[in-house]
C-alpha cells in the first residue's frame, strides 16, 4: 500500500545523531556478555473451541486470502505457530469440535476442519510449528468419570493416536502436545505420556504443561523424572509476568494462550504490549493468541476475539484487523531460533523494547509505547503507565556496531480521531557511529531491522458485509467443501455430522446425524441436550422446517427451534421456542433448551425409526407447529426470548438424523 515515506516526512520522527542524545535516555543494544533466551515464535490458536468453524465454508478466493493474511510469510501476520484443539466432542467455549474417536473402537482422522487448517498453514509456511491440546475427551476416555487421569494409559493412547493419525493421514508432524487445557495437571499422566511418545518413536515431540498457571514449576523442581518429561512450561494469560520457580527450572517459558481481546484497535494495542512485555517482564519466548481468527457467530462468547474477523462465509466478507499488522511487526523480521538480546527492557517514559538476532549479523528491534487507557487486555489487565512522548537513543555495540542502516516500519494508533495507520514502511534509517534516536509518541509500534523482506500484503476488498440469508435450505446432499459438518451449523453440545444411509433407497440417503451417545469428559458446562445453531441471532419472525428421525426408542426425542439466544459456555441456559417430538408418541413446546418451561404438550403419534416433517413458525408473540403438514399446536410465547438463531437438536446424547432443513425469516 505505497512505498516508503520520503526522508522529509521522517524529520519529526527520526533524529540522527553522531553518538549523542537529546533530552531522552540512551539504551544500549549489544551481545557483549552473552545473549538471552532463544525465541520460539508467535502463534494463533484454533480451538477452545470451534473458533474457526465458519472459515471452512468461505468460497474461493476469499478463503485462501484469509489464510494468506494469517500464515503466508512476509504478507500479513506470518505466524510461526499454529496450535489446534484435539477435538473432544464437547463444548469448549464457542462450540464443540469432533473427536477422531467418538467411541473406543472408532477411529476417523478426517472429522472436523483442524486437519485441513494445519495443512493449509503448512502449505504456506512449511516451517510452521504445529501444536495439539485437548480441552475435552469423549466419555469413554473417562470410563464413566469426568476425569481423564484415572486411566492414564487410555487417555495417553487416545492423544498419541491423534498425533500418529496426523502424520499417517495428512503428513503433518506435530511438534508439541499439551495435557488438558486449564485443568489440574497429573504428574503420573505426564510421565506415561512421555514414555509412550518415546516408545513409538515420537521423541521429538515436546510436552507443554500445564496450559494453566505456573504452579507446575514447583513439581518440576522437586521431581526430576517429571522435569525430564516436560519441555515447556505453558501459562495462560500471565499478565506478562512469570514466577521465580518457573525461571529456576530452566525450561522454555511460554504464554501458551494469551490476548483474548476484542480485535478493534484497542485489541491491537493490547497485543502490542503483550508481545514485547511477555519477554521483557516474564522471559516468555513464545506467545500464542486465543484465538487465531474470529470465525464463529459474533454473539457467541468472546465474539471477535481473534487476530482478524471472518464470520460471514455467506457474503464472503472478512476484515483484516489491527492485530494482524501488530503481529507482523515481530513475525516478519524474526524467526524461531533467533535469540533475544539481554539488553531489553522498559523505556523511561513508558513502553518497552526488545531486540533479537539470528547470530549471523541480523538484528531486529521492536518498540511499543502503548498507553494503559487504550490497551487493557480483557484478562487480565496489564499495569498502567503514566506514559509520555519521549526521545530514545539506541546505541548498537558488540557485533552490531557496524550496522549502518535499518529498515523501519511503524504503526500509529489514533484512538480519538480514528485515523490510525498500521505497518507502514518508512525510509531506511542511516545510523551514525552505530547510534540512532527516535522520537516516540504515545501509542506507537516501531520495527527497526536489517531484514529487508517485510511486506504489507493486500488483496482487493472482499464483498461487503451482509446478514445471513433470510431464506436458507440444506438437504445435506451437496458436500462442498467436503468436511464432516454441514456449512454454517455451529454445534454447541453434541456433534452433528454428515451421514450416508447406505441401506436406504428413499429420499433420506444423505442426512445430518447427531453422533455423540455418551456425555463427554467436559471442559465447560455442556447442556444435557445436544444442539446445533444456525443463522442470524437477530431473527425474530421465522419458520423452521426439518425432516427428523429418532434412532433410539423409549424417551428419545428431537427438536427444532427458533429465537435461540445463547450458546457456548452459556448453552445450558439457552432460551427460545423449542418444538419437541418424542419416540413415545408425544410432543411438547418449551421456552428453554432444558425443556422445563412447558407451554404446551400432547399426543403426536411419533415413534422411533420413522421420518417426520416438523415445522415451527414464530411470529411476534405467537408460535405454531405442524407435523407432516398438519397443524398440531398454537400457543402464545410472550415469555420466550425476543430473537436468536434457528437450531436442531436431541433430548439427550442419542443418535438422531435431520434432513431437508430450511428456514425462512421475515
Amino acid at each position: 500500500m505505497g512505498g516508503p515515506l520520503s526522508p522529509v516526512s521522517l524529520s519529526a520522527v527520526l533524529l540522527l545523531l553522531s553518538g549523542g542524545s537529546c533530552s531522552g535516555k540512551d539504551y544500549v543494544l549489544t551481545d557483549v556478555g552473552g545473549l538471552g533466551r532463544v525465541f520460539d515464535g508467535i502463534g494463533g490458536l484454533s480451538g477452545g473451541g470451534a473458533t474457526s468453524r465458519l472459515l471452512v465454508n468461505y468460497e474461493e478466493p476469499y478463503r485462501s486470502q484469509i489464510l494468506d493474511f494469517l500464515f503466508k510469510p512476509n504478507f500479513g501476520a506470518s505466524l510461526h505457530i499454529l496450535k489446534v484443539e484435539i477435538g473432544g466432542d464437547a463444548q469448549t467455549t464457542d462450540g464443540t469440535e469432533p473427536s477422531h474417536m467418538h467411541y473406543e473402537n472408532d477411529e476417523n482422522y478426517f472429522r472436523g476442519y483442524e486437519w485441513w487448517l494445519m495443512k493449509e498453514a503448512k502449505k504456506r509456511n512449511p516451517n510452521i510449528t504445529l501444536i495439539g491440546l485437548p480441552w475435552a475427551f469423549p466419555g469413554w476416555v473417562g470410563r464413566g468419570k469426568n476425569w481423564p487421569y484415572d486411566h492414564p494409559d487410555v487417555t495417553v493412547s487416545y492423544v498419541v493416536n491423534w498425533i500418529l493419525g496426523a502424520k499417517q493421514y495428512h503428513d503433518l508432524d506435530i511438534q508439541y502436545v499439551g495435557i488438558w487445557n486449564e485443568r489440574a495437571f497429573d504428574a503420573k499422566y505426564i510421565k506415561v505420556l512421555r514414555n509412550v511418545l518415546d516408545k513409538v518413536g515420537l521423541t521429538h515431540i515436546g510436552i507443554i504443561a500445564a496450559d494453566g498457571d505456573w504452579s507446575i514449576a514447583d513439581s518440576l523442581l522437586s521431581d526430576s523424572q517429571l522435569k525430564d518429561a516436560v519441555q515447556v512450561i505453558g501459562a495462560h494469560y500471565p499478565g506478562t509476568r512469570t514466577v521465580s520457580q518457573a525461571v529456576k527450572t530452566q525450561k522454555k517459558l511460554w504464554a501458551s494462550e494469551d490476548y483474548s481481546t476484542f480485535n478493534d484497535e484497542v485489541g491491537g494495542g493490547c497485543w502490542a504490549r503483550i508481545l514485547n512485555q511477555n519477554y521483557v517482564n516474564g522471559l516468555m519466548t513464545s506467545t500464542i493468541s486465543w484465538n487465531l481468527v474470529a470465525s464463529y457467530y459474533e454473539e457467541l462468547p468472546f465474539g471477535r476475539d481473534g487476530l482478524m474477523t471472518a464470520q460471514e462465509p455467506w457474503s464472503g466478507n472478512y476484515v483484516v484487523e489491527s492485530p494482524i499488522w501488530i503481529t507482523a511487526h515481530s513475525t516478519q523480521f524474526t524467526q524461531p531460533g533467533w535469540t533475544y538480546l539481554k539488553t531489553v527492557g522498559h523505556l523511561a517514559q513508558g513502553g518497552s523494547y526488545v531486540a533479537l538476532t539470528d547470530g549471523r549479523g541480523n538484528l531486529t528491534v521492536v518498540i511499543e509505547t502503548m498507553t494503559h487507557d487504550h490497551s487493557v487486555c480483557i484478562r487480565p489487565p496489564l499495569p498502567a503507565y503514566n506514559l509520555t512522548s519521549q526521545n530514545a537513543t539506541f546505541q548498537l555495540k558488540g557485533s552490531f556496531a557496524s550496522i549502518v542502516e535499518l529498515q523501519v516500519w511503524r504503526s500509529q494508533f489514533q484512538f480519538k480521531t480514528k485515523s490510525s495507520s498500521f505497518f507502514q514502511q518508512l525510509s531506511p534509517l542511516k545510523l551514525v557511529n552505530g547510534s540512532f534516536t527516535l522520537h516516540l509518541a504515545e501509542d506507537e509500534v516501531y520495527t527497526l531491522s536489517t531484514i529487508r523482506t517485510g511486506q504489507k500484503g493486500s488483496y482487493p476488498a472482499p464483498p461487503p458485509s451482509a446478514r445471513f440469508p433470510k431464506a436458507y435450505k440444506d438437504d445435506f446432499n451437496v458436500r462442498n467443501p467436503p468436511f464432516s459438518e454441514a456449512p454454517n451449523f455451529a454445534d454447541q453440545t453434541g456433534v452433528f455430522e454428515y451421514h450416508v444411509n447406505l441401506t436406504d433407497p428413499g429420499p433420506h440417503v444423505f442426512t445430518l446425524r447427531q453422533v455423540v451417545t455418551q456425555r463427554p469428559v467436559t471442559w465447560a458446562s455442556d447442556a444435557d441436550q445436544t444442539i446445533s445453531v444456525i443463522g442470524d441471532h437477530r431473527w425474530q419472525n421465522v419458520t423452521v422446517t426439518c425432516d427428523v428421525l429418532m434412532e433410539a426408542v423409549g424417551t428419545a426425542g428431537v427438536f427444532i427451534a427458533a429465537r435461540v439466544d445463547k450458546g457456548g459456555q452459556s448453552v445450558r441456559g439457552a432460551k427460545g421456542v423449542f418444538f419437541w417430538v418424542f419416540a413415545d408418541g408425544t410432543y411438547k413446546v418449551t421456552t428453554d433448551l432444558a425443556g422445563q418451561t412447558v407451554l404446551m404438550e400432547g399426543k403426536s403419534g411419533t415413534g422411533a425409526l420413522a421420518w417426520y416433517t416438523v415445522s415451527l413458525t414464530v411470529k411476534g408473540q405467537s408460535a405454531s407447529g405442524t407435523l407432516d403438514g398438519v397443524a398440531l399446536w398454537n400457543v402464545a410465547v410472550t415469555s420466550s426470548s425476543k430473537s436468536g438463531w434457528a437450531a436442531v437438536g436431541t433430548r439427550a446424547f442419542e443418535l438422531a438424523q435431520f434432513d431437508n432443513f430450511s428456514v425462512l425469516a421475515d
